[in-house]
């Protein structure tokens, strides 16, 4: 867990104040104070306890020999977007319950980090915020918007985390709990395939997300193993000929489409007087952040937001238990992936009859 001085011992918090020539209780209150306590310590001050904190490795609480001796761990959970309070109808709502029924079977006290508000949409090493996750033994971490600056701190320190969602960060394997968005989005290709549809197009969003990556990879798959060539389409405008123009042209009878822009495809194929499914088959790949204007019963899969957030905790639990010595610890252990829930709904159906129009010899990507 925590780093070891030469002599082979635990480094300690006496180790990090020599180190950064404070006392050992400006050190505690660096880590563990808040509000006024932090306030007491000069900006100088605390970035050298940051950086002696940086260079020695230290990790605050023996975790595992707590866990050994039968004694629960304390847990975090950090969000990089604001979500607390959350409703019922809220997008994050059902990876919090997750969390937090699996806490409570497990014995686990959480810990809600809403006092780094400042930082949220910015990364966590700025300005010395990623140690305030050491007030627990371990953290989830959520939120689209990560940092992948982050993930390589929180590796390089032994800390135990897990995302909920597929990350990846440069030279680390980054503990995680996703959706199994690939093969998902493949089960829904296919559908469209076995109704006769062989023009099928994506509409996606830039910049890439690892959610996003997937879903792509999972749909070029299923139409390349299908002997169809993929066409994508970035961030279209949906208000003037530049997407529906070529869905005439290369004869596009459905398409696949992001969650967060569902609602606004099916609404422009409307306002263009195509009829969904008849005219075009609309498949929604997951759920939407925003709650969608109207009700539309939406072929495609859902999220498995529930059990992303219980296998995320389950993933930091398994960090702070003592390894076997002689045993093995399989990578797959920290990293799920977990199958999405498929349906047909009303929104896509056998393609029309009459399409005269033909795909290019390469795939093709429209912006």
């Amino acid at each position: 867990m925590a780093r070891r001085r030469s002599g082979g011992g635990r480094v300690t918090q006496a180790d990090v104040a020599r180190l950064a020539g404070v006392s050992q209780t400006v050190v505690s209150m660096v880590l563990n104070g808040t509000g006024i306590t932090q306030h007491r310590v000069g900006d100088d001050t605390r970035r050298r306890v940051l950086d002696a904190i940086e260079r020695t490795g230290y990790v605050a609480n023996p975790i595992a020999q707590r866990l050994a001796g039968g004694n629960s761990a304390l847990v975090g959970v950090y969000t990089y977007e604001p979500v607390f309070p959350s409703s019922a109808g809220d997008f994050y709502q059902p990876f919090l319950e997750g969390v937090e029924r699996e806490a409570q079977q497990r014995g686990v006290d959480l810990v809600l980090f809403t006092s780094m508000s400042a930082h949220h949409g910015g990364p966590l090493v700025d300005g010395g915020a990623l140690h305030r996750l050491r007030v627990a033994d371990g953290c989830v971490l959520l939120g689209r918007h990560s940092h992948a600056q982050d993930l390589v701190a929180l590796a390089s320190q032994d800390f135990p985390y897990a995302f909920v969602g597929r990350r990846a960060a440069p030279g680390v394997t980054v503990p995680f709990a996703g959706a199994d968005y690939d093969e998902a989005t493949a089960v829904v290709t296919r559908q469209l395939l076995e109704l006769g549809h062989r023009r099928i197009g994506m509409v996606t969003v830039t910049p890439p997300h690892e959610s996003i990556e997937d879903r792509v990879r999972g749909y070029r798959r299923a139409m390349r193993a299908a002997g169809q060539l993929p066409v994508t389409f970035e961030d279209p405008d949906l208000t003037s000929g530049e997407f529906f123009g070529p869905l005439t042209e290369h004869g596009i009878t459905a398409v696949l489409t992001v969650s967060d822009l569902a609602h606004d495809v099916y609404s422009a194929a409307l306002a263009r007087g195509l009829r969904v499914p008849e005219d075009l088959s609309i498949a929604r790949l997951g759920d939407p952040e925003q709650r969608e204007p109207s009700v539309v019963d939406w072929a495609g899969f859902t999220i498995p937001r529930v059990e992303m957030g219980a296998e995320a905790l389950r993933i930091v639990l398994r960090q702070l238990t003592p390894s076997d010595p002689h045993g093995d610890e399989p990578e797959r252990d920290l990293q799920a992936f977990i199958p999405c829930e498929t349906f047909t709904g009303s929104t896509i159906a056998a393609p029309p009859t009459s399409t005269t129009t033909r795909f290019t010899t390469k795939e093709n990507s429209h912006r």
